[in-house]
């Protein structure tokens, strides 16, 4: 009696684990304190299956811009943050918190907030970055990532950026050029340069959502000018030399990389990244530029969604 008394004690005590738990990832906004200030963050949804942590774009930039993820939502909570410096996180104006390093520091303390036990990361662009440091730390009851439009090779970026300016009309290459070298890159003919670049490659579907707008209107140029530079395709900050390609084949989490058929991130060099991860998958989504989950949200949100159901079978 007693033994089967302690075995009913145990049970209701898991039980009342797993509910606080469940009850914690109830859809709300918070902060949780980071090394340097708080960040904000916000849940979508409340299924029982595994959360999903979102690691947005920039540097500098918020997490306006992946609000179609949300409709994963209906499975399992979505959590969203903005990393500190930009969106609605605090913006401290100390110049050595931005770094990868410092950067990465934000995950755990955001899953021992919220009780993370297991989870999946979805890591976007800058994002990839944040996600690959914290898997090489191997950390536990991470259940699989996604790396979408990745940036594991700044030179390789660079490379394929150079590609891709290439295609644009003369008067535009000339342009950027000309202010690039001068040191004008606020000057409007650069940013309407930059401008039709984007229209090409960043995010295809016109005019722009309030999602992306969003993620303009709150980003940091600090942040982005001292760790990226001037622009997308021009690389002259703290993250010029990055590369992570030698220590992919460390990653052993079941990982799917997703990019845009005329992604930033071009698809050769995804698949590159893909083929050093072992077991991994690619998908390349049609008609989509480097916000793929703005400019083909159904499509995008069907691969991540078959992925994640693939993963939790097993």
């Amino acid at each position: 009696m007693k033994a089967r008394l302690w075995l009913g004690i145990l049970a209701l005590a898991l039980s009342a684990s797993v509910g606080c738990q469940r009850g914690g990832l109830s859809p709300g906004e918070g902060r949780i304190e980071v090394p340097g200030g708080r960040i904000w963050y916000r849940i979508v949804g409340s299924g029982t299956k595994t959360p999903l942590l979102v690691l947005h774009g920039g540097p500098g930039m918020s997490s306006a811009y992946l609000s179609p993820l949300a409709a994963l939502a209906d499975e399992r909570p979505v959590i969203f943050y903005d990393q500190l410096g930009a969106g609605r996180s605090d913006r401290p104006t100390d110049s050595t918190l931005w770094t990868v390093d410092r950067f990465v520091q934000e995950i755990p303390r955001i899953r021992q907030a919220l009780g993370l036990r297991e989870v999946h990361l979805y890591g976007h662009s800058w994002g990839t970055i944040l996600a690959v440091e914290y898997l090489l730390t191997q950390p536990q009851g991470v259940r699989s990532v996604i790396l979408s439009s990745p940036a594991i090779s700044i030179p390789m970026w660079i490379r394929d950026s150079d590609t891709l300016r290439a295609t644009m009309p003369d008067s535009i290459q000339g342009a950027i050029d000309r202010h690039e070298r001068d040191g004008t890159t606020q000057d409007p003919e650069y940013q309407a340069g930059m401008m039709a670049y984007y229209a090409r490659y960043l995010a295809r579907r016109t005019p722009w959502s309030a999602d992306i707008d969003s993620t303009f209107a709150q980003m940091n140029p600090r942040i982005y000018g001292l760790m990226q530079g001037p622009s997308e395709f021009t690389i002259t900050g703290t993250l010029k030399n990055y590369d992570r390609t030698a220590e992919l084949g460390k990653i052993h989490t079941p990982t799917l990389f997703v990019c845009g058929e005329y992604d930033e991130a071009r698809p050769p060099t995804v698949a590159r990244y893909s083929s050093l991860v072992p077991g991994s998958r690619l998908e390349i989504i049609p008609n989509a530029g480097h916000l793929t989950m703005q400019d083909e949200p159904q499509r995008h949100a069907a691969v991540v969604r078959t992925f994640l159901h693939e993963v939790e079978s097993r």
